[in-house]
């Protein structure tokens, strides 16, 4: 009796933009409770699950009244009853209640806050941390973190093409190392912005605003902002780019308005090898659109052996599009947010089928976020080897990053920080060995 849904609740909070988003509460008949927030993203796939919103003037349409309704209303009571353990029934009976294959009834961003919160409410009655509860007794690793120093594209005006400048730490000993590093990495971004008079505030994810002539530019006060640090570019420290590029399809090509440039798809993909082969770049997110298969199959075969290549929008946390893009021989890694799939079950089988090819996985946050703590949880429990929650600044950036610092204290002589074996191997296997 006492893993039997007693209550379902909503409530509409806000999220980092100032946008209404849900939060779900359950609580069990043995008292225990779960609770959950739903993110929002800015550059989203057409194939993602959908938030509900209410549209008209109030809150300049991004209203959540009808998806908190639906919460309160029909999931409350379709759910009642239910063990909460059977974490595949429920998020079954969401999607069927739902009806439409993206959650275009309810919104994906009620769906998600339940299916999270359902999973809470499961750890809670077992008295463990959610991460341990989705481990299951299974050795797991704390994550190697993307974080974020120069924030672009839908994510600060356009003002560059590329959406996230980000660093990776693969050789630090430890997490809590890596954010030390990477710490450096962000203080001596912004001195440099300072001391070239560019320095204007941060954009949605935390990471300097880009007053840049170009993305090459951008690139290169990275590139130097490493070197500033103290640590070694290609070395200590990594280079991770979220292309987003998606967001800049025109026609059957690309245009990229910063630097000036009409491409076709090749030549997309030749302008992205052409930054790997200048700059220690080991990871690049959807460097061409949604649908463009021949173009990320392109990108994998000139750069899959040294660089991840991760499909965000191109796969949008879905496992039959992970199995199509392996049979393309399009990417290497998935990018894992539970709110482009709409419940819990759906994020994890794309990770299952990312893993069962040999990829690698990233557990990601939204541009819209909360202090919700509940994807650094999933990145340790499913083992997905990394996590990506934009900069190192902003509470509710933060708030998941010092979450991992408590996990991996949590863990003791058992943590082991995953680092550069996290990487599709043939990457993995090009870093040099793991500093002491």
């Amino acid at each position: 009796m006492k893993h039997e849904i007693a209550t379902v609740r909503g409530r509409q909070i806000w999220d980092s933009r100032g946008r209404p988003t849900v939060e779900a509460e359950i609580t069990l008949a043995g008292g225990a409770t779960g609770r959950a927030c739903a993110p929002a993203g800015a550059s989203r796939g057409a194939h993602e699950a959908i938030d509900l919103r209410d549209g008209g003037d109030r809150f300049g349409g991004f209203g959540v009244d009808r998806a908190v309704a639906a919460v309160n209303g029909e999931v409350a009571h379709a759910l009642a009853g239910r063990d909460v353990r059977d974490q595949a029934g429920l998020d079954a009976v969401l999607a069927g209640l739902d009806g439409t294959p993206n959650f275009a009834r309810l919104g994906a961003n009620a769906a998600v806050a339940v299916s999270l919160a359902a999973l809470h409410a499961a750890a809670a009655a077992k008295g463990r941390p959610l991460w341990r509860h989705l481990a299951e007794g299974r050795p797991v690793r704390i994550p190697l973190p993307e974080v974020q120093i120069f924030g672009g594209g839908a994510h600060a005006g356009r003002r560059t093409d590329v959406q996230d400048f980000m660093v990776m730490c693969p050789r630090a000993p430890t997490v809590r190392r890596a954010f030390e590093i990477t710490a450096d990495v962000y203080r001596a971004a912004g001195a440099i912005m300072e001391q070239t008079g560019r320095l204007a505030g941060v954009a949605d994810e935390g990471g300097w605003w880009p007053m840049f002539a170009s993305n090459e530019e951008a690139l290169e006060t990275l590139a130097q902002a490493i070197d500033r640090s103290g640590h070694r570019a290609g070395e200590d420290v990594f280079i991770s780019l979220d292309v987003a590029a998606n967001e800049l399809a025109h026609g059957d090509g690309y245009r990229l308005p910063l630097d000036g440039a009409e491409l076709t798809s090749e030549a997309m993909v030749e302008r992205v090898a052409g930054w790997a082969a200048r700059f220690p770049i080991l990871s690049i997110e959807d460097p061409v659109g949604q649908d463009d298969t021949a173009g990320m199959a392109l990108a994998t075969e000139r750069l899959g052996e040294r660089v991840q290549i991760i499909g965000d929008d191109f796969l949008v946390t879905n496992a039959e599009r992970v199995r199509r893009a392996a049979d393309a021989g399009a990417c290497n890694a998935v990018l894992v947010k539970v709110n482009q799939a709409g419940t819990v079950t759906k994020a994890k089988a794309a990770l299952d089928a990312a893993r069962a090819l040999g990829w690698a996985a990233i557990v990601s946050a939204r541009s819209g976020e909360t202090e919700d703590v509940s994807i650094t949880h999933l990145s340790v429990g499913w083992d997905a080897g990394q996590l990506k929650v934009g900069s190192f600044t902003r509470s509710e950036r933060m708030a998941k990053w010092n979450e991992l610092l408590r996990i991996e204290e949590q863990m003791g002589d058992d943590a082991v920080y995953a680092g550069a074996g996290a990487l599709p191997a043939s990457v993995g296997r090009g870093i040099p060995e793991r500093q002491e």
